[in-house]
C-alpha cells in the first residue's frame, strides 16, 4: 500500500479530512451493538465450556478443574476483550472506523517511509487473510452447534441435524443480495432475549451453589490449574479461547456504532450474561455425582435448560446463530470493500442494498464462495466437536498480530513512554502467544484449514498489491508529459464538440488511451479531462475535499477525485455536484475513455513467473472500470494495450 503523496494539485498526504460518526443515544446504539457486534462471542457458551471439558483433549469435570477453567474464561475476557480491545485498541480509530485495515491505513498514513512499515504492512494483510478463514468457520460452527441442540428435544431430530444446518446457511447466503436493513432491525431484540435467556439459565444453577462466583473471580484458581496440571491446562486454553471468539468484531464494528455503547453494551449486559451462563454451567456440573456428570459435560449448555422450556430456548439460540453467522458475512463484504479501495484485491462488483446505509453491501462473488466453503467444512467435520479443532487459530492469529499494531500505535502514534507501554504489550503479547500455542497444536485435527485458507488468500492479496506496482511502473516508463503532449496534439487533431474523460491511475503524464485514442481516430474533444480516482487512507472525505481541478490549457483539464476506502466510487454521481473545469458536465454529452491492459508474463525482475501468471488471471477477472466506478455503459469507449511485467 502506497501512501499519497502530493503531486500537481499541490495536495499533501497530511491533509485529512471527517470521517463519519454513529448516530443516536448511546442506549439504542448499545442494543443495536448488541444485535450486531456480540453474536459471535455471545454464542460461545454453546460449545466453549464443553469442548474444555469434552473435546479433543478432555479433562476430569472436577471441583479443582471447573474453578480453573472458569477463572481463565473470565480473566481471558478481562485482559483479551476489556482491556485489550475495549478499553485501548479501540481507542486506535482511523476518523471513527475500526479492524485490521483501518489500523493498517492510520499506521501507514502516518509512518511512511520508516524501514518497518513493510513488515507492519505484511502483518495487516495477513490478518485480513486470516479473516476470510475465520468467516468461513463461524457460520458453520455456529448454526452446527445449536442445530444439535434439536437433538435434546427429541432423539429424531439427530439424523436431520446436518441437512437442517445446511438448508439454514443455504438460505442465510441466499437472502444476502436483499439486504440486511429489515432483518437487521430484529437484531437487537432477538439478541437481548438471548443473553437475557442464558443469563437466566445461569442463575437457575447458580442458585444451588453461589460459591463457584468468587472462585471464578479469584485468578488463584487459574494459576493453580497450571501449578498442578501444568501441560493439559495449556492445551485447555486451546478450547478455553472459544470463549472469547469474535473479540475482534468489537473493534472491526465500532464505526458502525461507536466507542462508548459498545463498551456499554459490554460491561452493563454482555459480559455479566455471558458469566453467569458459564458459571451456570459449571454450579450444574458440581452438584450432580461424578457419572452424571461425566455424562453431562458432553452438552452442558442444552442439558442445563428445563425440559418444559427447551424447544422456544434452541430456538432461540439457533436464531442467535443465524445472527452471528450474518455479522460475520456482513464483515466480509466491508472488510472485501476496503481491501480492494487500498489495492489489495482486484475490483469486484459490488452492490449496495440499502439507499440509507452506505454500509449496506453485497459482493455476489465473496457471498457465494463463502457459502460453498462453510458447506463444505459442515459436511467435512459433520459436528460442531470436530469443528472446534479448526476454529481458533485464525482468531488467536489476528488478536496477536492485532497486538503487534497496537506496538506501533503506543509507541509512535501515541507516544506512549515505555514504563507505560512494555507492560501492557507484555501481558498482551503473553495472552496471545499462550493461546495461539495451544491452537497450534490443534492443527493436526483440524487447524490446518484456517491456516491453509490464510496462506492462499495472503498470496493472492500480495501477489495484487505488487503487480498493481509493477504495471504502473512499466506503464509510467512509457508515457509522455502532459505538457509536450497538448503543444504536439491540441492544433494537429481536429476537435469535436462535447467532453471527453480519459480516466487515468497516474496524477501525471497521459493516458495510455488518449494516446491511442489521437494515434487512431486522429479528433480530440472540444473539452478533455484527466481524471484520476485517489483512494484515501481515512474512511471518509469530506465533500469540499472531494475534487481538484487543474487547467492544463486548450481545453485540457487534469482532475482528482479523492474517496475514502469505505465510500463508493460514483464518479459520474460525483461530476453531476461539480462546477469546475467549463461547463456543467452534462452525461449526454460526455464519453468516458478506458484502458484496458492485456498482461504479459516475462522474466523481467519483479515477480516470480507464477505469481506473474497469476495476477494476468485476477486482472482478467476483475470487474471492470465500468462497472466500479458506475460509468453509463453507452457513454464508454476501452482501448487495449498490451504490458509487460
Amino acid at each position: 500500500m502506497v501512501a499519497p503523496q502530493a503531486d500537481d494539485f499541490g495536495h499533501s498526504p497530511d491533509q485529512e479530512s471527517h470521517g463519519h460518526a454513529a448516530q443516536g443515544s448511546i442506549g439504542k446504539l448499545a442494543v443495536g451493538a448488541i444485535g450486531v457486534v456480540f453474536g459471535d462471542i455471545g454464542t460461545s457458551p454453546i460449545y466453549a465450556f464443553r469442548e474444555t471439558f469434552a473435546g479433543h483433549h478432555p479433562i476430569n469435570p472436577d471441583p479443582m478443574h471447573i474453578y480453573g477453567v472458569l477463572s481463565l474464561v473470565f480473566w481471558s475476557m478481562m485482559i483479551v476483550v476489556t482491556f485489550k480491545y475495549v478499553m485501548i485498541i479501540m481507542r486506535a480509530d482511523n476518523k471513527g472506523e475500526g479492524g485490521s485495515l483501518a489500523l493498517l491505513a492510520l499506521i501507514n498514513r502516518q509512518t511512511e517511509g520508516k524501514r518497518w512499515t513493510a513488515p507492519i504492512i505484511m502483518l495487516g494483510v495477513f490478518a485480513t487473510a486470516l479473516f476470510y478463514g475465520d468467516s468461513m468457520i463461524t457460520p458453520a460452527m455456529s448454526v452446527l452447534s445449536a442445530t444439535e441442540g434439536l437433538s435434546y428435544v427429541h432423539p429424531g431430530f439427530k439424523a436431520w441435524i446436518l441437512p437442517i444446518a445446511i438448508g439454514i446457511l443455504v438460505g442465510l447466503f441466499a437472502i444476502q443480495s436483499r439486504g440486511t436493513a429489515k432483518v437487521g432491525a430484529l437484531f437487537g431484540p432477538i439478541m437481548l432475549v438471548y443473553f437475557s435467556t442464558i443469563a437466566t439459565l445461569g442463575v437457575i444453577h447458580l442458585v444451588k451453589g453461589p460459591g463457584i462466583i468468587l472462585e471464578t473471580l479469584n485468578p488463584w484458581n487459574a494459576i493453580n490449574f497450571f501449578w498442578v496440571d501444568g501441560f493439559r491446562a495449556f492445551v485447555a486454553m486451546g478450547s478455553v479461547v472459544l470463549a472469547v471468539t469474535g473479540a475482534e468484531a468489537l473493534y472491526a464494528d465500532m464505526g458502525h456504532f461507536g466507542r462508548k455503547p459498545i463498551k456499554f453494551g459490554w460491561l452493563g449486559f454482555v459480559l455479566p450474561a455471558l458469566m453467569l451462563n458459564y458459571m451456570g454451567q459449571g454450579a450444574m456440573i458440581l452438584s450432580m455425582d461424578e457419572a452424571t456428570a461425566l455424562a453431562t459435560i458432553k452438552d452442558p449448555f442444552f442439558l442445563m435448560i428445563p425440559d418444559i422450556v427447551r424447544l422456544p430456548v434452541v430456538i432461540i439460540a439457533l436464531l442467535a446463530t443465524i445472527i452471528a453467522s450474518q455479522a460475520v458475512i456482513s464483515g466480509a463484504f466491508s472488510l472485501t470493500q476496503q481491501a480492494i479501495q487500498l489495492g489489495f484485491i482486484p475490483r469486484l462488483s459490488i452492490l449496495h442494498t440499502s439507499e440509507k446505509a452506505v454500509g449496506q453491501i453485497y459482493i455476489p462473488v465473496i457471498n457465494w464462495a463463502l457459502m460453498i466453503m462453510v458447506i463444505a467444512l459442515v459436511l467435512f467435520f459433520r459436528s460442531s466437536s470436530n469443528l472446534a479443532a479448526a476454529y481458533g487459530i485464525a482468531v488467536t492469529g489476528a488478536m496477536f498480530i492485532d497486538t503487534c499494531l497496537l506496538a506501533v500505535v503506543l509507541f509512535q502514534l501515541w507516544k506512549w513512554p515505555k514504563w507505560k507501554s512494555l507492560p501492557i504489550l507484555a501481558i498482551f503479547i503473553i495472552v496471545d502467544m499462550a493461546y495461539l500455542g495451544a491452537n497450534l497444536l490443534k492443527v493436526p485435527d483440524g487447524g490446518y484449514f484456517p491456516l491453509l485458507i490464510g496462506l492462499v488468500i495472503f498470496t493472492l492479496l500480495t501477489t495484487w498489491s505488487r503487480g498493481r506496482t509493477l504495471m504502473r511502473e512499466r506503464m509510467a516508463e512509457s508515457t509522455m508529459p502532459m505538457e509536450i503532449f497538448i503543444k504536439s496534439a491540441a492544433n494537429s487533431a481536429l476537435r469535436v464538440p462535447g467532453t471527453a474523460i480519459f480516466m487515468a491511475s497516474a496524477a501525471s503524464g497521459v493516458p495510455s488511451a488518449l494516446l491511442h485514442n489521437i494515434k487512431h481516430n486522429r479528433i480530440l474533444h472540444e473539452r478533455i479531462i484527466i481524471l484520476t480516482v485517489q483512494i484515501e487512507d481515512v474512511p471518509y472525505v469530506d465533500e469540499a475535499d472531494r475534487i481538484v481541478c487543474k487547467e492544463l490549457g486548450e481545453g485540457f483539464y487534469r482532475v482528482k477525485m479523492r474517496f475514502g476506502f469505505l465510500e463508493e466510487t460514483n464518479v459520474p454521481a460525483t461530476l453531476d455536484k461539480v462546477d469546475l473545469c467549463g461547463p456543467k458536465f452534462d452525461m449526454m454529452h460526455t464519453s468516458f475513455f478506458l484502458s484496458r491492459q492485456t498482461l504479459i508474463a516475462s522474466k523481467i525482475p519483479g515477480m516470480a513467473i507464477w505469481r506473474e501468471k497469476t495476477f494476468a488471471w485476477m486482472l482478467r477477472n476483475a470487474a471492470n472500470a465500468m462497472e466500479f466506478f458506475k460509468l453509463p455503459s453507452n457513454r464508454v469507449v476501452e482501448l487495449g494495450s498490451q504490458v509487460e511485467i
